[in-house]
């Protein structure tokens, strides 16, 4: 697994199916800041608190896209984005491939259970697709204010 990629690094590319089925390239956004954030699974306790509260902040940072991306296939992230008005773009990563060029696969522990899962990580990739932030291990609360406060210095 690649390590997470880290401010100044180019943001690793990437071509998923988003809720809707149709295929995103990372490099579509080119000239627009991207905070790409990395979820374990749609409609569970923290990767809905942290979707509602992005969603919450969307209006307050201009033109700045929101990418979530996550194993679960696009039927469940439609449901997801429809049952929370979400409103922005969620990705499909069944093979966890570009998680792991994000370094955000990893083995995870659940009540003393040992597996591989998704790492929440985000990060901010700037108009030239090179990443300005990086948020490995963020806690769904923290994610909006990390963002406003990472738009905030430029």
């Amino acid at each position: 697994m690649a390590d997470a990629p880290a401010a100044g690094d180019r943001a690793p590319a990437f071509n998923l199916n988003d809720q809707n089925g149709a295929k995103l390239r990372l490099s579509s956004f080119k000239g627009r800041k991207v905070l790409v954030y990395f979820y374990p699974k749609a409609d569970t306790p923290g990767c809905t608190t942290q979707s509602c509260a992005l969603r919450d902040i969307a209006g307050d940072i201009g033109d700045t896209v929101i990418i979530g991306i996550s194993p679960d296939q696009p039927e469940k992230l439609a449901k997801f984005d429809e049952k929370y008005g979400l409103g922005f773009t969620l990705l499909s990563d069944p093979d966890h491939e570009t998680a792991e060029k994000y370094g955000v696969w990893g083995e995870k522990v659940n009540y003393g259970k040992r597996y591989m899962g998704i790492i929440r990580s985000a990060f901010l990739i700037d108009e030239k697709g090179k990443v300005s932030h990086s948020w490995p291990k963020i806690s769904p609360k923290d994610t909006p204010t990390k963002l406003l406060k990472a738009l905030a210095e430029g």
